[in-house]
């Protein structure tokens, strides 16, 4: 790619998840994004509506450059959010802002390459030891949904890999689990992904479960209050969702270490877990990570980082701008002919 100018900037990058589309600016080059705003996706129709508001809100004009990371498979124009009503065209949103370039890429794809850009503090260690160099680098995250990415050492750099692995099938490792499984496939017809249980609905689903083995109502509880009542030891059931919800989760992170060989180490995003704090790193998430019969101790060797910044992939949707892999897929303006 060319090489940048000052007066291509400042760039928009966006972080749309299925609930929170998340904004920023990057207002120079080698800059990190600034003027953060969050909105809920349900008060607006579509991206464009979002966009105006937030850029309305900082008082600023429409850029001419967008980077920005969706929860949902990027394989083509038309796009569905996956967890929220969002449908849009990447085209028809560029020629609507008017932007000369956009970059659309999978949010986890971004915020695997914002994993490039942290800074001291922004990263919790749980266990391990110092990642290998050159390594394969893991990265999941549970929030509305159930996000699993990658990065694999190319040359001199890192290039991403962008996957649908929160619906891959969930596994139990005992009785008890099995049970709760049983219940989700009664709950959602059949097939019970990693997601129906590793995400916000699925902390309500793992207490729904939980509840019914227990010969109890569901309840109407939402997953910030089941966490919030485990967390304060006021909620027995909740305690055991919250408790559950982290084993599984070391579970399906050992897989996902097996599969890419994540020598480089496995980080930990979304929303959930960092508001779990010291409750997530005394789990049995760790144990469950490393349970593998043969290969616990190749996994035992494995860091895993909890992250601590939100802003991450804000900061991997302004480095797809730059990122060669991405160059065949933008959507630019249409250049004027030659006379």
């Amino acid at each position: 790619m060319p090489a940048e100018s000052p007066a291509e900037y400042p760039h928009l990058v966006a972080d749309i998840g299925g609930t929170n589309a998340r904004f920023a600016l990057v207002e120079g080059p080698g800059r990190r994004p600034a003027r953060f705003r969050s909105f809920r996706c349900a008060d607006f129709a579509g991206p464009e509506d979002a966009i105006r508001a937030y850029l309305q809100r900082e008082r600023q004009p429409m850029p001419r450059q967008a980077g920005i990371g969706v929860a949902t498979p990027v394989s083509g124009d038309e796009l569905a959010l996956t967890n929220s009503h969002w449908r849009f065209s990447v085209a028809t949103l560029r020629a609507g802002l008017g932007l000369e370039r956009l970059v659309v890429v999978n949010d986890f794809t971004a915020l695997a390459l914002g994993l490039l850009h942290l800074e001291a503090g922004e990263r919790i260690p749980l266990g391990g030891i110092a990642p290998a160099a050159d390594g394969a680098i893991a990265l999941i995250g549970a929030g509305t949904g159930l996000g699993v990415a990658g990065l694999i050492h190319c040359g001199d750099g890192y290039a991403p890999i962008a996957g649908e692995g929160g619906h891959v099938t969930l596994a139990a490792a005992n009785v008890r689990e099995a049970r709760i499984i049983e219940f989700l496939s009664r709950r959602y017809y059949g097939h019970v992904s990693a997601e129906r249980a590793l995400s916000g609905p699925g902390l309500t689903a793992i207490h729904d479960a939980i509840r019914e083995l227990a010969a109890l109502p569901p309840s109407a509880l939402p997953p910030e209050a089941i966490s919030a009542r485990a967390l304060a030891g006021e909620c027995a059931h909740c305690l055991e969702t919250v408790d559950l919800f982290c084993e599984l989760l070391g579970s399906f992170a050992g897989d996902v270490a097996l599969t890419l060989g994540a020598r480089g180490g496995v980080y930990i995003g979304g929303g959930i877990v960092p508001r779990l704090g010291e409750h997530f790193l005394r789990s049995g998430f760790r144990r469950r990570f490393e349970a593998k019969g043969r290969f616990s101790g190749y996994l035992g060797e494995i860091p895993v980082f909890v992250l601590q910044t939100p802003d991450a992939a804000l900061a991997g949707a302004a480095h797809a701008l730059k990122h060669p892999l991405f160059a065949g897929r933008e959507s630019r303006a249409a250049r004027p002919r030659g006379g």
